[in-house]
């Protein structure tokens, strides 16, 4: 059980590194912010295609890193 715990872990992290990694900037930089940045804040935003799905990928890996991470330290501490 240990082992498949961490084997899980270990597999989750490294797909949330590389959703993380692979995910395109949403910042302009202070540029963004003085001119237009407000646009981009309230515009519609479709979260369809690459983006979306790295977004999404990166949300589940990321609740079940925490659930595993929980879950072994609740049994083997």
């Amino acid at each position: 059980m240990h082992t498949f715990l961490m084997v899980l872990l270990l597999v989750d992290s490294i797909i949330l590194i590389l959703s993380v990694l692979l995910q395109s900037s949403k910042s302009d930089g202070l540029s963004g912010s003085i001119a237009g940045g407000a646009e981009q804040l309230f515009g519609k935003k479709k979260s369809t295609g690459y983006d979306g799905i790295l977004a999404r990928i990166t949300i589940i890996t990321s609740i079940l890193f925490f659930l595993v991470s929980l879950v072994t330290l609740a049994f083997f501490s």
